[in-house]
């Protein structure tokens, strides 16, 4: 039988800004204050995807699991149909997320905030793009569980997958460096997002 592949991962720990504010009373800090409660609601969308999204993963693992030590590919189908819903609802997640990050283009913020936030949401158009594919990859699954008929496909497939992910943690990376070289104005969770690759 025929050895399942993995997709390549983003382990998406997304770091966000938290705007440094100095009270309330004149429109900038309002508007930061603003700005904090729509990272806050992206915060809470990321936490939901990242939940969503470990999962799709998680059963991806068992399904490829099973069918390695043997077990009936046609078993396995709604399992992998349950990773790709779980797949489906992280990506919902993630552009809810990506919808509160716009709102902070629409405030009286400091421009390098604004960019933050603009890398922040090229990082997950990029993402939700790569996931989308991903998507397609476990729809190839549910038709050929053990890839016997359709592994070029599927490797294929992954390739792209794994591009559009390094092009998400390429844009994460600048949204770092660019909350890194604003302390006074940005400051980030320590634990930020990375990526781990799996084998074929």
């Amino acid at each position: 039988m025929a050895q399942m592949i993995t997709p390549r991962v983003l382990a998406v720990a997304l770091p966000l800004l938290i705007v440094l504010l100095g009270g309330c009373g004149n429109p900038l800090e309002d508007s930061r204050e603003q700005a904090n409660e729509a990272i806050e609601a992206a915060n809470a969308s990321i936490a939901e995807h990242n939940r969503h999204f470990e999962r799709a993963r998680d059963t991806y693992a068992e399904v490829k699991e099973r069918i390695e030590k043997g077990g009936d590919p046609s078993n396995q189908k709604e399992r992998i149909a349950e990773a790709r819903r779980n797949l489906q609802q992280a990506r919902n997640s993630l552009r809810d997320a990506r919808e509160s990050l716009a709102e902070v283009q629409q405030l009286d913020v400091e421009e390098d905030i604004k960019r933050y936030a603009r890398l922040l949401s090229e990082a997950m158009d990029a993402q939700l793009a790569a996931e989308q594919k991903e998507i397609r990859f476990y729809e190839i699954l549910q038709d050929d569980p053990a890839l016997e008929d359709r592994r070029e496909e599927a490797l294929d497939l992954l390739a792209e997958v794994g591009e559009g992910y390094e092009s998400a943690e390429e844009a994460y990376g600048e949204a770092r460096k660019l909350a890194d070289s604003n302390p006074d104005l940005i400051k980030r969770p320590t634990e930020g997002g990375g990526s781990a690759e799996g084998d074929a």
